[in-house]
């Protein structure tokens, strides 16, 4: 039996100059960060230089202005490391993925606490480590409160930029990420009309249905029913981005009653579903693409026919699906037979890694579509779909 894994080196390299464009892209990011860091706050010390050499020897303290500048310099040094540490703190505790209501509170404790170890290390390396004397006539912890109160605004405002910044970026990943999963759904509901239900498997199904409408009229009203069945859901979910897995299971049931009509007792069927799996959502059309496989390559293939297993588990964060048929599938060193029925299933093959596709759009890197051997006599295929709720 021949079939073709939806995680082939074909699909591997394929995917190389998107990951080296997604490379690119975070090299880019960190390019703009280190450029809008150093520069935001270079111009911050700009202006207190500025504001320095103003007042040049008419400040409070009386100290040279190469002083001044020295210490001013130091301030903006380690509230540049500060945000720098900051940085990583929000990348580490995933901040960039929280909304404003729970961002905001975050935002304002950390911009504080941050701010308070700035006034504190400033205050203290100045009047503690070199013991220069009180220049002002206010309170030290007046001045302290001022300061602090300076610097969470500073700091506020910094996070407010960088949040924004990736909020913006966030937008347009969401869009980019939309449009491909709109084409995704347009390339599926061709694929559902020339390949899910293709008019190969509608001439055997009417074929089926001819010869039965004389020796089983009760059979093949049923027939016709589920023939039609199976066509409306087929143009109606593609609409859609996901359905719940009972009315996908209930399709591929028509589905396969069909085949049955054609295979008789060579089509055996199995189902090991779990009750609360029949709620969860899944791409429409997806098992039907798994099942479909199976029947063709499993069953089709072998005189003898046998059995296909639905099994599917609600796990935690995850669903599981498992399609099992009997057959093998091809080595590595595939032979020219090999190598034309393969291209005789690619039609197959890119069906499944389409699947995969629209999995990973829906639902992140975490969903899966393998194809497997479970033993020499029986294959695999398995969709991995974790429990979140699909791009709006």
């Amino acid at each position: 039996m021949s079939r073709v894994n939806s995680r082939s080196s074909t699909d591997s390299a394929a995917q190389l100059p998107l990951a080296d464009d997604l490379a690119r892209r975070e090299h880019a990011k960190a390019r703009l960060y280190v450029f809008c860091q150093l520069g935001g706050w270079g111009l911050f010390l700009s202006l207190q230089i500025i504001f320095t050499l103003l007042l040049g020897d008419k400040g409070k303290r009386g100290d040279p202005v190469e002083v001044m500048i020295a210490r001013n310099a130091m301030v903006v040094a380690l509230g540049l490391l500060m945000t720098h540490g900051l940085r990583s703190l929000v990348r580490r505790w995933g901040w960039k993925q929280l909304g404003w209501k729970a961002l905001f509170p975050r935002l304002l404790a950390t911009a504080a606490v941050v701010s308070a170890a700035w006034s504190a290390f400033g205050f203290g390396y100045t009047y503690g480590v070199l013991r220069e004397s009180w220049p002002m006539k206010y309170s030290p912890m007046l001045i302290f409160t001022v300061s602090w109160l300076n610097g969470t605004m500073l700091l506020i405002g910094w996070q407010c930029v960088y949040f924004f910044y990736h909020l913006f970026d966030r937008f347009n990943r969401s869009e980019i990420e939309r449009l491909r999963l709109m084409t995704s759904a347009k390339e599926s509901e061709l694929r559902a009309l020339k390949s899910q239900v293709n008019p190969h498997f509608i001439f055997n199904s009417l074929n089926s249905l001819r010869a039965l409408i004389d020796e089983d009229p009760a059979r093949a009203r049923l027939a016709v029913t589920q023939l039609a069945n199976l066509l409306r859901y087929s143009l109606q979910s593609s609409q859609l981005e996901t359905v719940p897995f009972e009315d996908e299971l209930r399709v591929v049931n028509d589905y396969l009653a069909l085949e049955q009509v054609r295979h008789e007792e060579r089509l055996r069927l199995r189902l090991d579903i779990a009750p609360e799996t029949l709620a969860l959502p899944v791409p429409p059309m997806l098992l039907q693409t798994l099942v479909e496989n199976a029947v063709k390559y499993g069953i089709s293939q072998r005189p003898e026919g046998g059995e296909i297993a639905i099994i599917a588990r609600s796990e935690p964060g995850l669903l599981r699906l498992q399609v099992t048929n009997p057959g093998e599938l091809p080595s590595i060193s595939a032979t020219v037979q090999n190598a034309l029925a393969a291209r005789r299933a690619a039609s197959t093959g890119l069906g499944l890694h389409n699947a995969a596709e629209r999995l990973r759009l829906l639902f992140g890197e975490r969903a899966t579509l393998q194809l497997r051997a479970a033993s020499p006599s029986l294959v695999v295929a398995e969709a991995v779909i974790p429990l979140r709720a699909a791009l709006a």
